[in-house]
C-alpha cells in the first residue's frame, strides 16, 4: 500500500502545524520497504535447484548429466522468478533481519532529516516502512529531553494500534498531532 496525493497533502499540513507550534522541526517517512532483498529469491532458487539435482541423482541414476543440468536450471530460473514476487520474498526473509534492515534505514532516514538539516531547533522523526509493518519514532536529544522515553513509548504505541485499526496515513497524523501535543505541552516557557 501507498499513500495517495490527498495523504501526503493531510501529513504535509499536519507537519506544517507541528512545527509552528512546537518551533521544532518535525519529518515523516513512509517507504514502502526497507530493502529490496534480491538475495533471497537467488539463494532459494539455488538451494531448490540443487535439492532438485540431488533428487535426481538418487533417484534416478541414469538420467544423462545434460538433461539432469537442464532440469536444475530451470529449477533455479522459474523459483528465482516465482519468488521476486514481494510478498513471497519477504516472507523468505528472517523476521529479524526485516527489522534490523528497517531499523537501520529509520536511523539513516533520521540522520538525513533532522540531524543534517543544521537549523539547531531539534527535531523528531516518525518511521513507517509498509512492507515490513515496522514502525519507530526518533528525537533528538532536545526532544528527547523534553519529553522523556514514557511519552515516546507511548506515541509509539498508540500509532502502532492506529496503524492496525487504520490506514497508515491516519497513523501517521495521529502520531504527529500526539508529538506535537507533548513537545507543546513540555517545551520551556518564555520569559517576558
Amino acid at each position: 500500500m501507498r499513500l495517495n496525493d490527498h495523504d501526503k497533502a493531510r501529513i504535509r499540513a499536519a507537519i506544517g502545524d507541528a512545527e509552528a507550534r512546537t518551533q521544532m522541526h518535525l519529518a515523516v517517512s513512509v517507504v514502502p520497504a526497507s530493502d529490496r532483498y534480491l538475495l533471497y529469491p537467488v539463494a532459494w532458487g539455488a538451494v531448490a535447484a540443487l535439492i532438485a539435482a540431488g533428487i535426481v541423482a538418487i533417484g534416478w541414476p541414469r538420467v544423462p548429466l545434460r538433461e539432469a543440468f537442464a532440469l536444475e536450471a530451470l529449477v533455479f530460473v522459474a523459483l528465482s522468478l516465482l519468488l521476486e514476487w514481494r510478498p513471497l520474498r519477504l516472507a523468505l526473509v528472517p523476521r529479524r533481519i526485516l527489522r534490523h534492515r528497517a531499523e537501520a534505514l529509520a536511523h539513516r532516514e533520521f540522520a538525513s532529516r533532522i540531524l543534517a538539516t543544521g537549523e539547531g531547533k531539534g527535531g523528531v522523526l516518525i518511521f513507517v516502512s509498509l512492507a515490513e509493518r515496522y514502525v519507530q519514532i526518533l528525537a533528538d536529544r532536545t526532544a528527547h529531553a523534553r519529553a522523556g522515553a514514557a511519552a515516546w513509548e507511548t506515541i509509539l504505541s498508540d500509532t502502532i494500534a492506529a496503524a492496525r485499526r487504520r490506514s497508515p496515513a491516519d497513523a501517521v497524523v495521529r502520531a504527529i498531532e500526539s508529538c506535537a501535543t507533548v513537545l507543546t505541552a513540555t517545551a520551556p516557557r518564555e520569559r517576558s
